[in-house]
């Protein structure tokens, strides 16, 4: 689950990190009164106004604006509020800005120069240890680090059964070229950083950049968390951080029915019984021509009414001109999903699309049967081979 920046900051406050102070406001007015309360706070007299939405590349949209008084507080949030904001990583479509977070102003002038660094932390799976990826080269895309100066990209893999040592964060602060009072304040961010991401069972954190001000503070500009959704049943406060506005909403209707869907730029729809078979039968799809239009796990224990749901979701979806459900009967019997779909079929009513159905496992010659006799506009298969020939011969009469 992904949060808000502004979300984010707040729970890294709360475990020490330095951020970048800053308060939401929905309405231009409600911005004048947020920059008005962090001067009273903060001393700050230049505001950035910066919209948030699930999406890096904000500033390269044109969501992320300096403001030098209160006129251009407003006049800045008014414009950015409202506004489709595309970036690289939002598509063309962009995403709707709600709101905005006015946040003070940490670039000032002092003894030392400013220098922007770049800091996540994130499962390595390969090694089954969390690592820490750090760079002098904050501020910009990492991936672009990557291929350009990979060799100004460093790691800090870190053992989850013995957490976080303080030679590894003193190793971090070291690599980055810090020394004095920013060292040990670069320690202690990090220090602190880890705790957060592993208290929260985060499965991402991104701080691009973390900021050296020029009084050798080190403090978190910005910060991308994203949560691991197997986690949220034991934060439930963060739980009740998601935004459904950002999110898909055919994924949203599927979550709300215990249905794992992800949408694809498909035409074949998938409707499937565990994510394993899921990602084989997107395959079959593809070798006969066409192109998965979605992922659609219904689980284990399919039903009239989960079955239904995942129609609906996928007929939602004008792209998709034919639909393949592909279930193995382990768990549930096969006879009963095709009674589900028979059911959910008359209760949608008129499906124009044709509907490829292949039942395997426990009672799958009952199912076929049941099938075949409904009278619906639904095509039966045994072997996968069946049901791979039979999409491509839909799609090539579509």
């Amino acid at each position: 689950m992904n949060i808000h920046e502004y979300q984010a900051k707040e729970i890294l406050k709360k475990y020490g990190v330095r951020i970048q102070e800053g308060i939401v406001a929905d309405t231009p007015d409600a911005a004048v009164a947020a920059a008005e309360a962090l001067n009273a706070s903060t001393g700050t007299s230049w505001y950035v106004i910066k919209a948030q939405i699930h999406a890096g590349g904000r500033g390269k949209g044109g969501g992320v604006k300096l403001a030098k008084n209160l006129n251009d507080v407003r006049d800045i949030s008014g414009k950015i509020i409202g506004m489709q904001l595309v970036t690289p990583q939002t598509g063309p479509e962009g995403k709707l800005v709600s709101k905005v977070l006015i946040a003070q102003d940490v670039y000032y002038p002092g003894e030392t120069p400013t220098k922007e660094f770049y800091v996540s932390i994130l499962l390595d799976r390969a090694t089954g240890k969390n690592v820490i990826v750090y760079s002098t080269e904050g501020g910009m895309d990492i991936e672009e680090v990557a291929e350009h100066t990979p060799e100004k990209i460093q790691r800090e893999w870190v053992d989850p059964r013995v957490g976080l040592q303080g030679f590894q964060a003193r190793k971090i602060a070291f690599g980055l070229g810090l020394e004095g009072k920013a060292h040990k304040e670069m320690v202690a961010f990090i220090a602190s950083l880890y705790k957060a991401y592993n208290d929260i069972d985060a499965a991402l954190f991104e701080i691009n950049p973390v900021l050296k001000t020029s009084d050798d503070k080190i403090l978190a500009v910005d910060a991308k968390v994203n949560i691991d959704d197997n986690a949220l049943y034991r934060h439930p406060a963060i739980a009740a951080l998601r935004d459904t506005a950002e999110e898909d909403p055919l994924e949203v209707e599927a979550g709300e029915s215990n249905l794992n869907y992800v949408k694809l730029d498909g035409n074949v729809g998938c409707m499937v019984n565990g994510a394993g078979l899921a990602m084989a039968t997107m395959d079959v799809i593809k070798l006969a021509g066409g192109e998965p239009a979605n992922f659609l796990d219904v689980g284990g224990g399919a039903n009239a009414k989960t079955v239904e749901a995942g129609f609906r979701i996928i007929l939602k979806d004008p792209n998709v001109k034919a639909i393949l459900v592909n279930v193995f009967g382990g768990i549930v019997r096969c006879d009963r999903v095709a009674n589900g779909i028979v059911e959910a079929y008359k209760t949608i009513g008129d499906i124009k699309v044709p509907i490829i159905v292949r039942l395997q496992g426990t009672n799958a010659e009952e199912a076929a049967e049941i099938i075949k006799n409904s009278g619906l506009k639904v095509y039966p298969a045994i072997l996968l081979k069946d049901a791979a020939d039979k999409v491509k011969e839909v799609m090539a009469a579509a």
